[in-house]
């Protein structure tokens, strides 16, 4: 099956169950000071799972896009990538475990055909020091569905072992044990490393059998589901979200929760019974593409590395564009950034020089036209980025390799000093590899000791910097995260009535501290403008307008004049906000989520403190309430 086949199968087969669907949330999340990036399908629901009212109703799906930047490092196998989409179902306080894992397996068995004898299922051993109970519910049900496929499934308690290794399983062995661990889920990872307020719950995983790959022994002396040799892959996660955090440990949350996430990338694999995610349609395309235009073979180990992770950034880096981010020096940009480069890094490595990442993208894209049009119909722009970023990096390349040319030779003794070496990394973006062949080349080389102890040092000053640049909490809906949430509505039309209508909201950032706006426009604002905006926005505050909102077909709220952002998809139902008296009348409508203050007059002192360039044609203000 095609990856469009198998996103349109899941949707269709739980419309019928009566989900509502949903459009995919933005990669760039809007108003969450918490995080970068959407890097799950639960993200943009955390709100509902904590109680509040969807306005579509308590049964939900989607296809999520997602991306994780921790798993940069990670691609080069044959299963992870930094750009995926997850499926999802959630029910909020409707069904629960037996609907749930029931309609799960009449989906992977029935709907995409998979051999129920390459399925095996994971459940919560339990964690005794919070007195969470082990899943036996999960796991009798699981053992009910396999039976009517006629598949005894044994349960094998792995428990509060790691990963299995040591012990692996029988013939008869299907449904596994395991601990916190490997079978709870939370945003934030295990029960103890969970903060006050955050939802989580013990979870059920699927995972897939690729019987032709043998074990792999340096991953442990026997193989089980969560190996990470190959022979199994995890498709799909039902995480039962029923406890939150709290001081002494867990209480049951108001309403128990589902929240399904399976992987669609790895769904795909699964129905072709392909181990090697990147041989499905979307991404094989970008690989036979490459193989054509350098005349290599993919399934040659020497180049399989370079290709994944070319194939892989290159479609990373064109949905974040096409969400609105632009390659810079921190945030989402850093990423982008360092997504092309790296991936530029790998072409160079395949020794090609007449091509670019750019002379990929038409097959990047050509799998989306129907599922994201918006990315689709991006491309000029999406190829313009990446092409000026590639430019850039190989002037840099030239400037780093001069730099490190002169350091060698100056070089007296037989190691090149760790803090030129970590200087051409972390100043010139000069990557450690190259660093280390030109360094062998002239017979000498690095202590590498020394710098990845100045990398940690970094890592873990920037990580210090971004806990305090977003310390407003998991979920921040303090009172005065929704005052600057609500200012940012605000600020936009502003902009717009002092610039133009073409001005458009680009990304925004909120703490308890400051907002963070950023806009498309071509050049600096000067101190007239900034403060006509700034009058403006004083002006409504003191108005006292109510801040209101409004349930509207897509249709409706898109004739009404509401903004909406980023070039989204939406589904049939969005909510409008809007400051007004009425929505006819309004001063700002905008396509949001919530939540906000109930009048302007709460806002308080407006002050504009900073307005800078952030990309080619995006502008950033700052601005403070007091």
């Amino acid at each position: 099956m095609t990856t469009e086949e198998v996103r349109t199968k899941f949707l269709n087969f739980y419309q019928k169950k009566n989900h509502a669907l949903l459009p995919s949330a933005p990669l760039v999340p809007e108003n969450d000071s918490t995080t970068l990036f959407t890097g799950s399908g639960m993200q943009p629901m955390l709100p509902y799972l904590l109680g509040k009212n969807h306005p579509l109703g308590s049964r939900l799906a989607d296809s999520q896009k997602c991306f994780r930047s921790g798993d940069i490092e990670d691609i080069g196998d044959n299963r992870h990538t930094t750009f995926f989409e997850m499926l999802g179902n959630w029910s909020l306080g409707d069904y629960f475990k037996t609907e749930q894992l029931t309609w799960l397996f009449e989906f992977l068995t029935d709907e995409l055909k998979l051999n129920p004898n390459n399925l095996y299922v994971t459940v919560f051993a339990g964690e005794p020091n919070y007195d969470l109970p082990q899943d036996e519910e999960s796991a009798k049900i699981w053992q009910q569905l396999f039976a009517t496929k006629d598949i005894v499934a044994n349960i094998k308690n792995i428990g509060r072992e790691e990963n299995g290794a040591s012990t692996g399983f029988t013939s008869g062995d299907r449904i596994f044990y395991y601990n916190a661990s490997k079978n709870w889920w939370s945003r934030s990872g295990k029960p103890d490393q969970m903060p006050i307020g955050e939802p989580g719950g013990p979870d059920s995983e699927i995972f897939y059998e690729f019987t032709d790959i043998p074990h792999d022994p340096k991953f442990g002396q026997f193989c089980q589901p969560n190996c990470d040799c190959g022979r199994f892959m995890e498709i799909s996660n039902s995480v039962f979200m029923a406890y939150v955090k709290t001081k002494t440990g867990f209480d049951l949350l108001p309403q128990p929760n589902v929240d399904f996430g399976g992987g669609l990338e790895r769904l795909v694999a699964a129905t072709n019974n392909e181990s090697d995610i990147f041989k499905i349609d979307t991404l094989n395309q970008v690989i036979l593409k490459l193989e054509k235009l350098t005349k290599l073979d993919y399934d040659n180990e020497e180049n399989k590395i370079a290709f994944r992770i070319i194939a892989d950034h290159l479609r990373a880096s064109a949905f974040l564009i096409a969400d609105g981010v632009r390659p810079g020096t921190s945030d989402q940009g850093y990423f982008v950034r360092r997504l092309i480069r790296r991936a530029v890094r790998y072409l160079d490595k395949l020794n090609i020089s007449e091509i670019n990442l750019i002379d990929l993208l038409p097959e990047v894209l050509a799998s989306y036209k129907e599922a994201y049009p918006e990315t689709f119909l991006a491309y000029p722009e999406i190829k313009t980025i990446i092409q000026e970023e590639e430019n850039k990096f190989r002037e840099t390349l030239k400037l780093g390799l001069n730099r490190l040319k002169k350091e060698l030779a100056k070089t007296t003794d037989s190691t090149l000093k760790a803090e030129v070496v970590f200087d051409l990394y972390q100043s010139f973006g000069f990557p450690l590899e190259l660093t280390k062949e030109e360094v062998e080349q002239a017979g000498l080389q690095i202590d590498l000791e020394q710098f990845y102890i100045q990398l940690k040092k970094h890592k873990d000053l920037s990580r210090q910097g971004s806990l305090e640049k977003f310390k407003g909490g998991l979920v921040d809906h303090s009172g005065k995260s929704l005052k600057y949430h609500t200012a940012t509505h605000l600020l936009h039309q502003a902009l717009r009535e002092v610039l133009g209508s073409n001005v458009s909201q680009k990304g925004s950032n909120i703490t308890p501290e400051r907002l963070r706006f950023d806009f498309s426009f071509d050049r600096k604002l000067t101190t007239e403008e900034l403060r006509a905006v700034e009058d403006i926005v004083k002006d409504k505050i003191e108005a006292d307008l109510p801040v209101l909102a409004k349930t509207l077909t897509k249709n409706e709220a898109m004739a009404s004049g509401a903004l909406h952002l980023f070039g989204d998809k939406y589904g049939e139902t969005v909510t409008v906000y809007f400051i007004g008296p009425d929505l006819e009348n309004a001063y700002s409508k905008e396509f949001c989520g919530g939540p906000h203050v109930d009048n302007t007059s709460e806002l308080g002192q407006f002050k504009i403190i900073k307005e800078e360039a952030v990309a080619k044609g995006i502008r950033r203000i700052k601005a403070v309430l007091t």
